[in-house]
């Protein structure tokens, strides 16, 4: 017997991570149409997103700090190309999300009465919350799982590392990211018990009306992702590089996009990106610090969700939203969404801030958030694959412009 299960075991494990996913979506599925009432079902999901809150901080905080230890000279001029690039791409998606909504708006269900003020013009307040997380202490940072204060004091210790630090101390640094990084791969593996158990939660509390109440709003979200990605992405790509994009695009959504869809985390899912970045071979030199970077400030698929969750309460409630005003969103929607959590639903939380620039009160903004829980099954895996393929995508374009840039005046000449 105990032969039996090993061999069952080993062979479970050896199959893909993608097929065990898609068969603990449909036992969570069936356990919660059949036996609701087996509600430690669901204690595996809270488990496992439990545990990717908990590493990804600490992953992302060793790995940027270890990558910027050994990083190599003359990487400069790369890492300006990916951050203009996972910048401006993040402001696109806003717009393209300020498009859609103006073109379908999407009412709410909402049940507390409005009152709507004169709006609150609060970009100030946007820039006081960046610089007040990113000096925030760094052992708090990590526990509350403040990325931009990780990310901060982490470049910190990073350079510091680099100019002070002993070779075997950065060695032990390195080590400790590689333990990370191990970890996270243990915690994807039990990614099909996790999602068997976020899947029960949702389908036990809402029935399969979960996949249909709020198709029209899921629709014009998965909608503004896809036309970002399939379409805005590759026109920057074409732009730099001329000539097509989409082959690497969709080696991209293939490796990273799908595994990210997922486990619906950008920071758990750098591990993938790594490797992806390794085989298409990339200097490591540069994708070690890009990739953890990108899972960090490169969240194009988060100001989608932010600039659209929002206005669909503006419209609701009935704020006339002019082209400026929305304007002004997506500059918000964007800077808010480089310090979103990279674990799932993080974005969401991002939107009672957006909404405060219509005067809209956080708790009619909070209704909205809930609204974002129960479709996130759907909308917040699709954001995360969205959000961690462009990592590789533009890390990569960045190595290939600068690369081409450098390389074919010699050539030339």
């Amino acid at each position: 017997m105990e032969e039996q299960l090993k061999r069952v075991w080993k062979r479970w494990s050896r199959s893909s991570l993608v097929v065990r996913i898609v068969i603990g979506l449909v036992a969570g599925a069936l356990l919660a149409l059949l036996v609701p009432q087996w509600t430690v079902v669901g204690l595996l999901g809270k488990v496992f997103v439990g545990a990717l809150k908990a590493i990804a901080p600490v992953l992302v905080a060793v790995l940027v700090a270890s990558s910027i230890a050994q990083a190599g000279d003359g990487l400069g001029s790369r890492f300006r190309m990916v951050i203009v690039l996972y910048m401006a791409t993040t402001l696109m998606a806003a717009f393209a999300a300020v498009a859609g909504s103006f073109l379908f708006p999407v009412p709410l269900q909402l049940t507390n009465d409005v009152a709507v003020g004169d709006g609150v013009g609060s970009m100030g307040a946007v820039f006081e919350n960046l610089l007040l997380n990113m000096v925030a202490n760094p052992v708090g940072a990590v526990m509350e799982a403040n990325y931009i204060g990780v990310l901060f004091w982490a470049v910190v210790f990073g350079v510091g590392l680099k100019l002070v630090a002993s070779a075997q101390t950065v060695t032990m640094v390195q080590d400790l990211a590689r333990v990370a990084s191990q970890a996270v791969r243990w915690v994807i593996q039990m990614a099909p018990l996790g999602i068997m158990g976020l899947v029960f939660t949702s389908v036990s509390e809402s029935g399969l009306e979960i996949f249909a109440v709020y198709g029209r709003l899921l629709a014009l979200l998965v909608g503004c992702m896809l036309v970002h990605v399939l379409l805005f992405c590759p026109l920057v790509a074409f732009l730099l590089l001329h000539r097509n994009p989409y082959p690497l695009l969709f080696e991209c959504l293939r490796v990273s996009g799908l595994q990210a869809f997922f486990t619906r985390s950008s920071a758990a899912n750098i591990p993938v990106n790594m490797s992806l970045c390794k085989r298409l071979g990339i200097d490591e030199d540069f994708y070690s610090v890009s990739i953890p970077l990108g899972a960090t400030v490169n969240m194009n698929g988060a100001a989608i969700t932010i600039t659209v969750m929002t206005l669909a309460v503006a419209h609701t409630v009935g704020v006339d939203v002019s082209v400026g005003s929305a304007l002004l969103l997506s500059v918000v929607a964007a800077l808010g969404a480089c310090g979103t959590s990279g674990v799932a639903g993080g974005s969401l939380l991002l939107i009672p801030l957006a909404c405060s620039l219509f005067g809209i009160g956080h708790g009619v903004a909070m209704q909205a958030v809930a609204v974002g829980f129960i479709i996130g099954v759907v909308q917040d895996s699709v954001e995360t694959a969205l959000n961690s393929s462009s990592d590789v995508f533009f890390t990569a374009i960045a190595e290939q412009y600068e690369l081409e840039k450098h390389v074919l005046p010699r050539r030339n000449a």
